[in-house]
């Protein structure tokens, strides 16, 4: 793509209005209870393990550093925020899954990858950290499980209502999050869409396509984004199925054979919303059609070969650092209801392990301040 061209039949990009945002009137509840249950989940599991956990996400299988390097001669619809310039920035990568507890990997727990930024300048989001970065919080499915945080409360709220026992509490954070299927087996169903999600989460963590799920501000646009693997190594761990029976670190193992020796390339692509009526900004359950406004890309991320867990990681990097869609530039600010319950639950996760485990949450200026 060069600097004036569009992509032929792809409509121009709707700008931001703020009626595409529309803010419920218990809002304000909703996420407060939110929060407060998801509270309780990191209580228990604390209780059971003997150390604050984040709230999801909390098993990290590789924290890894690389590169980020905008594409040049990007269509000035692109050249927004971050991708402003062709700069290349030094960034973090958190591979992850939820819950946070050692049981069977085999269950179709959600991966997540989060990218910290560092040394990004621009105005900040009111209240952000004040730390050069931009962070993305991304999982491996295209829209969030619930449409917005009442919807998200409900589930977990069913799935949450009934026990203390730790182990159930860490299965139903992470069944909430993946949507109506598990809440068919979590009352001892079946389904067969989730025997085909458990096939697909033995796949390679490196495998996986990353979305943000719900969207963002993108400049004076909206955008949802994508992170995909790319380049012949990684296209090889497609179809490489890992075996994770009697081993629960079974795909940090994985990512980190992977590391040992090899590089990785990744595609930072952005999802324009070109149509208000097929892709909502409040629905984040609702897939944006791709025939209508296809990943557009506008960087590369490479990451050379190293460890991707250790004692530095384990105890210093991963314990220390916190991951929020709300750290970073106004021109990326988080939009909609699930984004909005965000910031709060993610402040508190952040607070509470900060408080609990003794290690104060810290964001890292540049590449000199990481602890590893």
């Amino acid at each position: 793509m060069t600097l004036t061209e569009w992509p032929t039949g792809l409509a121009e990009p709707v700008r931001f209005t703020s009626d595409m945002e529309i803010i419920r009137d218990d809002e304000f509840e909703t996420i407060a209870e939110l929060v407060s249950t998801l509270r309780r989940v990191m209580e228990t599991a604390e209780a059971d393990e003997g150390r604050a956990r984040r709230a999801v996400h909390a098993r990290c299988q590789g924290l890894v550093r690389g590169e980020l390097a905008v594409i040049e001669n990007l269509h000035p619809r692109l050249l927004q925020g971050l991708f402003a310039e062709p700069r290349v920035y030094p960034v973090l990568l958190r591979f992850s899954t939820n819950p946070g507890d050692r049981f069977d990997l085999g269950a179709s727990v959600p991966r997540g990858v989060a990218l910290k930024v560092l040394g990004v300048d621009g105005e900040r989001l009111p209240g952000a950290d004040p730390s050069p970065t931009q962070d993305f919080v991304m999982a491996d499915s295209p829209a969030f499980s619930a449409s917005d945080a009442r919807t998200f409360l409900k589930s977990l709220k069913l799935l949450t209502a009934t026990t203390d026992e730790p182990q159930v509490l860490k299965k139903a954070a992470s069944a909430a999050l993946r949507g109506v299927e598990a809440l068919i087996e979590a009352i001892g169903g079946s389904s067969a869409t989730l025997a085909l999600l458990d096939s697909r989460r033995a796949a390679h963590v490196l495998a996986s396509t990353f979305f943000s799920q719900a969207p963002l501000l993108f400049g004076p646009y909206v955008a949802k984004l994508q992170l995909a693997p790319v380049g012949p190594e990684l296209a090889s761990l497609r179809h490489e199925a890992i075996e994770h029976r009697g081993r629960p670190d079974a795909l940090r193992e994985a990512v980190a054979d992977f590391f040992e020796s090899q590089s990785a390339t990744f595609e930072l692509r952005a999802q324009l919303l070109t149509d208000r009526a097929t892709m909502p900004v409040e629905d984040a359950s609702v897939i944006w059609p791709e025939a209508r406004s296809p990943h557009l890309p506008l960087a590369r991320i490479t990451v050379p070969p190293q460890p991707v867990w250790d004692a530095a990681r384990a105890e210093g990097a991963d314990e220390s650092l916190s991951f929020s869609p709300w750290q970073g530039l106004a021109a990326h600010r988080p939009l909609g209801s699930i984004m909005r319950a965000r910031r709060p639950a993610y402040d508190m996760s952040a607070s509470f392990r900060a408080s609990r485990n003794g290690c104060p949450i810290h964001n890292p200026r540049s590449e000199a301040d990481l602890p590893f």
